[in-house]
């Protein structure tokens, strides 16, 4: 089973001039606790996937109904007959991995791609034929396609033919061109962009779960035999505890648990060992980044806690909307620290304990009850 990606890395590196490390104030270490690839990430995550269903930790619902659906369509000896699956959720949670061991069960080829490379008719229209029987087309921001190459796909993903226009003006005319059967998984963040047409063309729309405290325990376990270092289970908790429910933040953090264990000398890596680790490089005890305390700070200190609109905040934060709904809100409402009214957001009274500040009481006194 052979994976074909898109997914470039361009590695640069540059020399310090000379005197350049004299009078420069000691930079303080960080990692990003946000779910998107690094390029670090996009380096090691093929080798730390799992390979078959068996090894893959969490989403157990999931994983049933890849289990059901790929025996019976190999009962029936049609592979394809599994219908097509939209995986929606949070960076991080396993989308891609779901659709490479699909294909491993199957015995076929996994196709991956991210939106944005797909941005021109000819280029889903190169994919589509190039497609083998029975292939899993892996399609990640699957939200971000544009309509004409998003259109492209509907009686492909319906009938396996491409409907082509051929000429212009008066005389064009609508060519089918067959195609050979495959499976589409698409994965989103972001649910709701994604038009009418294309999301009813899903077989399969499930929702990927943040992963429990238990289950990235496993994996930190499974991390670290790939990686070749000994770690105990204390300190595969310190660990587990800090990665906001995400796969491949937990990674992240083994490897920079097991860097620092490699650069002292340390092992077996013990719970002090990874606090040490982890405080080093600024991890917060419960995985959050100084910019999801600045945000929640900012609803406290500017809007009195909340509630306050998406809009406004972007605006204070500084950032887009889409950011603060897809990297930060996330976590901080599974975390608790977070809520989501009619009215906008709120802080909670648990955010309120976490950043040490007192809640201060509203002014009611211009409130009038109309009865």
């Amino acid at each position: 089973m052979a994976i074909i990606s898109t997914s470039d890395s361009n590695n640069s590196s540059s020399k310090p001039e000379k005197g350049a490390n004299k009078n420069r104030q000691k930079a303080t270490p960080v990692v990003s606790l946000k779910s998107e690839p690094t390029q670090l990430d996009e380096q090691f995550e093929p080798s730390l996937r799992p390979q078959n269903f068996n090894q893959y930790v969490g989403q157990s619902r999931l994983k049933e109904l890849l289990r059901v659906c790929t025996g019976a369509a190999k009962k029936r000896g049609d592979l394809t007959s599994t219908g097509h699956f939209l995986l929606y959720g949070s960076p991080g949670l396993g989308k891609t991995s779901c659709a490479i061991i699909l294909a491993r069960e199957i015995g076929t080829e996994a196709k991956v791609f991210s939106a944005p490379a797909l941005a021109q008719p000819k280029d889903i229209i190169g994919v589509l034929l190039s497609l083998n029987s029975g292939d899993v087309l892996f399609i990640d921001e699957i939200h971000r396609l544009n309509k004409i190459t998003e259109e492209l796909l509907y009686s492909a993903m319906e009938d396996y033919v491409l409907d082509l226009t051929v000429g212009k003006s008066h005389t064009a005319r609508v060519t089918r061109l067959p195609i050979n059967r495959f499976i589409l998984v698409g994965a989103t963040t972001r649910l709701g962009s994604l038009s009418s047409p294309l999301r009813d063309r899903f077989t399969h729309i499930y929702k990927m779960e943040f992963y429990t405290t238990d289950e990235l325990i496993q994996i930190i376990e499974n991390t670290s035999k790939v990686l070749k270092f000994e770690i105990t289970k204390d300190a595969a908790l310190e660990i587990a505890k800090r990665a906001r429910g995400t796969p491949r933040i937990v990674n992240r953090l083994t490897r920079l648990v097991r860097d620092y264990s490699q650069h002292e000398n340390i092992s077996p890596t013990k719970k002090e060992d990874a606090i040490a680790a982890l405080e080093l490089f600024k991890v917060d005890p419960n995985g959050l980044e100084e910019s999801d305390k600045q945000l929640l700070r900012i609803i406290i200190e500017s809007y009195d806690g909340g509630p306050v609109g998406i809009e406004a905040l972007a605006a204070t934060l500084g950032e887009e909307r889409q950011t603060i709904e897809d990297c930060y809100e996330p976590y901080l409402l599974q975390a608790g620290f977070l809520a989501r009214t009619t009215r906008g957001r709120v802080v909670t009274e648990a955010a309120y304990k976490y950043l040490n500040i007192e809640r201060k009481e509203k002014d009611t006194s211009q409130l009038k009850i109309n009865i």
